[in-house]
Parts: structure tokens; C-alpha cells; sequence
């Protein structure tokens, strides 16, 4: 089993992010079982268990670990072929987030695009050398530091700039027969506190429904007055998206450029 493996297809994708099909992942992620041990955990027929296990296994998401003999009866165990899943950008498509089309340091906007090409791409190398079975050659760095104010926080990103520049500059060599282009992410900005993601993790399981759940329709009775809120057809209201840990990273790149991408948005601001 793959510690974690990236989802490209977009049916793939919305197979994985059904509620009860995401249980059956985390409870095969923990080890075989069948479709009467899986019922009686999450709570449905077995019929029922078996098939959702079928549409993951057609999307790859999970595959056959053995069987066993129960009765007359022949038992498959299914497990999950990783203990934990990644969708990557190319299942949106033609609408997945594209840095190329602006470039703004100081926008956490274009830091979540970095973020998402970042996703894609070694998504896709993982993949490649997946099958070619070769090894990845990546780094990363990760960490988290308390800035006394504004200022220091200046000085700090002024400094790790102008270092990552300094190094990028003594390495890079566009003459270099046979040398690999590599990409440099390199990205700051405030930390979620431990309670503010596990709120937003409840909100998002609370919010989730299963496959086929109907939303009872509830119809209003006709009102004489005008409601001053109601917006006109087509009015989208703006996504508030929350921002994840600190993180520094680097890794292999199938583009030539090296991209250096530093957020210094104050806190609260993008």
C-alpha cells in the first residue's frame, strides 16, 4: 500500500469524495476486510457496502487483498491502495488554478495557485515514476515561526529572498548537458490554529452528504411584499478560503524555469 497517491480523474475523483465511499477508504486504509465486516462498521447492508466497493475498485481506489472461505459462501477482502488520497488539480479541468495567468507575490490567491501547480506536478511525477518504478528525487521543508511584529516578518521574507536568489543564481546552469530542470517553491504565511481545523473539518464532514440523498424541496407561499435580500439570478457570493500550515518546499519539475514564489501578505490580508 502507497503511503499517499494523487486522484487525476475527475469520475475518480467524485467516487472518493462520496461520505460513505470516503469511510469505506479510511476503514480499508486500516487494514482488509470484506463487505459483511465493512456493513456492520458503517452501517448498511452488505448488498449495499458491495456496491460502493465496486466503485472504487473500478476507479482504482481500492483492489482485491485475498479471499476467504466463509460457509459456502467465498469472501473477497478489499483494501485501500493507499492510506491516504490527493486530488490533483487536472480533475477540474480546463478550470484548475493556472499561476501563469498573473503573478503576484504579495496575493495569497496566487500562493494557492503555486499550491495547486505544485499538487499537479509531482502528482504527475509520482505517478510517472510509479509505473516506471524509479525513485523521485524531491526535498521538502516544512516549519513554523513566530514573527514579534510586521517588521520582522518584512525583514525575514527580505532575507530569504534575496538568499534563495543568491543560491539559485550559484547553481543554475542552462549550458548543462544532460541537466534536469527543477522547480523552487518557496512560500510563507500564517498558521491555523489546532481548533480552526478541526472546526472547519467538522463543517466540512457535517456539510457532506451521501450519493442519492435528496434535499427536500420546501416551497414558500406567495408573499405580497419584496424580499430586499434576494439577489438576482446568476450573483455569486465570494469563498472565503482558509489557509493551511506553513510550508517550504522544493522538488523536481518537468518545466525549465525555477520559480520562486514568496508570500508576505500581512496576516488577515491577501
Amino acid at each position: 500500500m502507497l503511503d499517499v497517491t494523487v486522484i487525476e480523474d475527475a469520475e475518480a475523483a467524485a467516487v472518493s469524495l462520496d461520505p460513505i465511499r470516503a469511510r469505506l477508504l479510511a476503514e480499508l486504509a486500516a487494514g482488509p476486510a470484506s463487505a459483511a465486516m465493512l456493513a456492520g462498521k458503517v452501517g448498511l447492508p452488505r448488498q449495499k457496502v458491495n456496491y460502493h466497493l465496486k466503485a472504487l475498485e473500478r476507479h482504482g481506489l481500492v483492489e482485491l487483498a485475498g479471499e476467504r472461505r466463509k460457509g459456502n459462501v467465498t469472501e473477497r477482502l478489499m483494501r485501500a491502495t493507499a492510506a491516504s488520497y490527493v486530488i490533483s488539480p487536472l480533475a477540474l479541468a480546463a478550470v484548475q488554478p493556472d499561476p501563469d495567468r498573473f503573478r503576484d507575490q504579495l496575493s495569497a490567491r496566487w500562493l494557492l495557485a503555486v499550491g495547486a501547480r505544485l499538487v499537479r506536478d509531482v502528482g504527475a511525477l509520482i505517478t510517472g515514476a510509479t509505473k516506471a518504478r524509479k525513485r523521485l528525487a524531491t526535498y521538502a521543508l516544512d516549519g513554523e515561526v513566530t514573527f514579534a511584529s510586521a517588521a520582522d516578518r518584512a525583514a525575514f521574507i527580505e532575507e530569504l529572498t534575496q538568499g534563495v536568489g543568491a543560491l539559485i543564481r550559484k547553481y543554475h546552469d542552462g549550458n548543462a548537458e544532460g541537466g534536469r530542470d527543477h522547480r523552487i517553491v518557496v512560500a510563507v504565511h500564517p498558521t491555523l490554529k489546532p481548533e480552526a481545523v478541526a472546526k472547519l473539518e467538522a463543517t466540512v464532514n457535517s456539510d457532506a452528504k451521501p450519493e442519492g440523498t435528496v434535499t427536500p424541496e420546501v416551497t414558500a407561499k406567495p408573499e405580497a411584499t419584496v424580499n430586499s435580500d434576494a439577489k438576482p439570478e446568476g450573483t455569486v457570493t465570494p469563498e472565503v478560503t482558509a489557509k493551511p500550515e506553513v510550508s517550504v518546499e522544493a522538488g523536481a519539475a518537468e518545466t525549465p524555469e525555477a520559480a520562486l514564489a514568496v508570500d508576505s501578505t500581512p496576516p488577515g490580508q491577501d
